[in-house]
């Protein structure tokens, strides 16, 4: 035990969830409802507190008989679909949320940074919400009088830092949250998922801080959707999904689980939102994406270079004057490679009517990588404006070496990514 951070023994977290209110077609109807519902509303407490009607459907677990521990200097990656569990996890963690059954053992000071400016208050500047998150995460006003010069400096907000966090934008406020979490002098660090929102240059500088504080000696539990953050920074993982705890060790074993045991399916697939991992600010949402070869056949393999159709159906809330769409492709482990959008030819769709199903169809002449298969990511987004919704691990399309790329099939791991044709001339010689 002396060696654990972190101890978890059968750890479970149910939550009571709201269900379609029961319509009366009488008056007389309506008042008995009315009359009952604190009686219905004292059951379903009473329902939540007991472990004997665990399977009733207004009731979820978000975690269910999860036991792990972590030693101390261990950086260990968290993965999983959303919903799986993670989040939860760190909460109960930091004491955010009690576990309904199960306990958790922390040798330690714990930071979290598990939500982006948990605890600032948007009238007072940067400087001062140093002074109040830090209070809230455990530090002593000497130690961030001692430490103030570093979270500024990390942050690279010091030209706002006495302007009110309300006009700061939202990469600003995740720096300066997390630099704040990052200089607390903790045992025990915990981070879902923040880096998401910073650029890259700062996602870097965060994972070579996380790296620094790993080799100080103290633990860390890393909560992303990133593989290859994952993999560059956590030797070991932890996969969760419904709530269980599926996967844990190696980190690229588990991820490798991980991934093979996602719904993702070849060429098409219908968007739920209780299957699929997405972002975005709301606004509209993509129902059903395909993939089509020439011939318009629904296929998910294609060989290199052939022609591919991407066909997103979509609904809006509003209506959108102009609208743009776009794929991102990726390697399994979520590596970027392309991002075609069709802003970049100066193609705006719209307008737009809300309510209504709409289509918009990509045809790609060919996708230049080698072989292997590659996750279709689409998106939507309002002209000059955020993302409307980002399907992620939506779908995967398969590449084989076909054609005059038919030697590649060979090919070492590491040779490169893209393929492409050339002009090949015999120079002049002398």
């Amino acid at each position: 035990m002396t060696d654990l951070a972190i101890k978890v023994e059968n750890l479970s977290k149910r939550y009571r969830i709201g269900l379609q209110e029961a319509r009366q077609e009488t008056l007389v109807g309506t008042a008995a409802a009315w009359l009952k519902s604190p009686l219905n509303n004292f059951r379903r407490l009473r329902r939540l507190s007991a472990f004997a009607d665990e399977e009733a459907e207004d009731i979820i677990w978000a975690l269910r008989d999860v036991s792990f521990g972590v030693k101390r200097g261990e950086v260990v990656g968290i993965i999983g679909r959303n919903g799986a569990g993670k989040s939860t996890l760190l909460k109960i963690l930091s004491r955010i949320t009690p576990p309904t059954r199960g306990r958790v053992v922390l040798n330690g000071r714990v930071a979290s940074l598990l939500e982006v400016g948990t605890g600032f208050h948007p009238e007072l500047t940067g400087r001062e919400n140093i002074y109040l998150n830090g209070t809230i995460l455990g530090m002593t006003k000497a130690e961030i009088d001692r430490k103030l010069d570093e979270i500024v400096d990390f942050s690279d907000v010091e030209k706002f830092i006495d302007t009110p966090v309300k006009r700061y934008s939202s990469g600003m406020r995740v720096r300066l949250a997390f630099s704040v979490a990052a200089h607390l002098e903790s045992e025990i660090l915990l981070v879902d998922e923040v880096l998401a929102v910073g650029d890259a240059e700062f996602q870097k500088k965060c994972l070579g801080k996380m790296g620094d504080i790993a080799k100080g000696g103290r633990t860390v539990l890393f909560v992303s959707h990133n593989m290859a953050a994952i993999k560059q920074m956590c030797p070991r993982s932890l996969f969760f999904q419904s709530g269980s705890l599926l996967g844990d060790g190696d980190s690229c074993k588990v991820i490798e689980s991980y991934l093979n045991s996602r719904d993702t399916r070849p060429g098409s697939t219908v968007v739920t939102s209780h299957l699929t991992t997405r972002s975005g600010v709301g606004g509209g949402r993509i129902t059903r994406v395909e993939v089509e070869n020439d011939a318009g056949i629904v296929t998910g393999t294609f060989g290199i270079g052939e022609p591919l159709r991407i066909r997103l159906t979509f609904e809006l809330d509003k209506d959108i004057r102009g609208l743009v769409a776009g794929v991102e492709i990726k390697t399994l482990d979520a590596y970027p490679l392309l991002n075609l959008r069709s802003d970049s030819q100066n193609v705006i769709f719209g307008p737009y009517i809300r309510s209504q199903s709409h289509q918009i169809v990509i045809d790609i002449p060919g996708l230049p990588l080698y072989p292997g298969s590659y996750l279709i990511e689409p998106w939507i987004a309002e002209s000059k404006g955020r993302r409307l919704d980002h399907i992620h691990e939506s779908i995967n399309v398969s590449l084989e070496s076909v054609g005059h790329y038919q030697s590649e099939v060979m090919v070492q791991q590491g040779r490169g990514i893209l393929l492409m044709d050339c002009n090949w001339l015999n120079g002049k010689s002398g």
